[in-house]
């Protein structure tokens, strides 16, 4: 209310947010903005392509070199001499913004103590200070991941964990190391800190690309498939957003490659319901695979389909939820795209008709994937009974309908397709009410 009571000065307020600044900074334009507002602007978006780079107010170009601000201590000074002034309450001198030797000495010392073992406790010391520099600010993330060899470094960690447990001759080791990760009161593992690093970054593809380019990448994916099959739900939720962008990053070649064990965990996450979150991003990993290679079937035979059916049987209402069913249709749809996806739709009980309730009831895509999925298995598995039984559970209902409403033109011509190859059986049946049939095309 104080502040509201007061005419605070004009050149007060930063130009982006319109509230006083509490770390006011100088562009190489000449322009004062607050720190937090003009770093979202320049490194916001994460994965590294959703900063501008340009001063807001004059809209010029800068260039790399000048996207550091500069702080504006005079003025910071204004600012607080004029809020305890006009009893508003003052803000705390900010702190100055890390830089690149301050994390490469801390990379430096989590390495030192990897390669010469110098104790688990000064690693994890220097990963939460990692972590700690990157939760700050979207400018601290580019910084990390700019630093020469700090990425590397928490690949490195993750790795070798990896391969420290999966070379343990000791299962009594191996139960310690799980209790650890899964205790919310202990002490979490130099694995999880560095997943957690790597994913509070949101790398950019570039980067991403070069962590895959080491032993193709192999090592990295087997790694996070190992995680994956960890039963700590805190550290599988890291590796699966973290393999969500490094799927994106892959070219097809590599897609085309991943193991059938990766593709497992993948649809064990949507399967075991990790997380929300999680299970959006195996559903957006299932998306990004199934189009290549063999992953389609891979996929099949991991239980994709039943885990994918039993999730829409799940999933009701809206926001999230309507997402995440949105990208489980879509992936039934790519499943659908070989026989053994349209034998497991066609024999799961529910298959077929949780498909065709989610067509004109989730989204325009959805309903689109939902309509080639059915059309899939009508032209490539449309045996008597299986045809009997789309009349039975609704399936047909629902394809008059999408031809009635605005279903999209792909969706309407592949329901009229389905409808007429199949009107023998389906046109004068008696499953099939009288106003309905009225709309069957002829």
């Amino acid at each position: 209310m104080e502040e509201a009571a007061a005419e605070v000065p004009s050149y007060f307020l930063c130009p982006i947010s319109l509230e006083i600044m509490r770390d006011p900074v100088t562009l190489a334009t000449g322009i004062t903005y607050d720190r937090s507002s003009i770093e979202r602007w320049m490194f916001g978006g994460g994965g590294g392509d959703g900063g501008k780079g340009t001063c807001p107010v004059t809209r010029r170009q800068l260039a790399p070199a000048e996207r550091e601000a500069t702080p504006n201590h005079t003025l910071r000074r204004l600012i607080q001499a004029w809020c305890a002034a006009h009893a508003v309450e003052r803000f705390p001198t900010p702190r100055p913004p890390v830089d690149s030797c301050r994390v490469a000495a801390l990379v430096d010392e989590g390495t030192t103590t990897m390669l010469g073992g110098g104790g688990r406790q000064r690693q994890l010391a220097a990963l939460r200070e990692i972590k700690a520099i990157a939760a700050e600010s979207d400018r601290n993330k580019r910084c990390v991941e700019a630093t020469p060899g700090a990425v590397e470094f928490l690949v490195s960690v993750v790795v070798q964990s990896h391969a420290a447990a999966s070379t343990s001759a000791s299962s009594d080791d191996d139960d310690l190391f799980d209790s650890v990760i899964d205790s919310p009161m202990s002490t979490s593992s130099p694995e999880e800190e560095a997943l957690g690093v790597l994913y509070s970054l949101k790398p950019s593809e570039p980067t991403l690309r070069r962590v895959l380019g080491k032993d193709n990448g192999v090592g990295f994916l087997d790694t996070l498939a190992s995680v994956l099959r960890r039963p700590s739900y805190r550290s599988r939720a890291y590796a699966i957003l973290l393999l969500k962008a490094v799927t994106s990053a892959m070219p097809p070649e590599r897609l085309m490659a991943v193991s059938p064990e990766l593709v497992e965990e993948v649809v064990r996450v949507v399967s075991d319901g990790v997380s929300s979150k999680a299970v959006k991003a195996a559903l957006h990993v299932l998306c990004r695979l199934c189009p290549w290679g063999r992953n389609r079937v891979k996929a099949v035979e991991a239980g994709a389909v039943a885990a994918l059916v039993e999730l829409l049987l799940d999933e009701e209402g809206g926001g999230g939820r309507r997402r995440a069913a949105e990208l489980a249709v879509v992936a039934i749809d790519h499943l659908c795209g070989c026989a053994e996806g349209r034998s497991e739709l066609v024999a799961h009980p529910a298959g077929l008709a949780v498909v065709s309730k989610r067509a004109m009831r989730v989204s325009p895509a959805a309903t689109e994937s939902a309509v080639r999925a059915l059309h899939a298995v009508a032209r490539n598995a449309a045996t008597p009974a299986v045809l009997q039984e789309m009349l039975a559970v609704g399936v047909v209902a629902k394809l008059l309908l999408v031809l009635q409403a605005d279903g999209g033109e792909r969706a309407r011509a592949r329901a009229r397709e389905m409808l007429r190859a199949n009107a023998r059986v389906w046109k004068d049946s008696p499953c099939l009410q009288a106003h309905l049939k009225a709309s069957y095309p002829s």
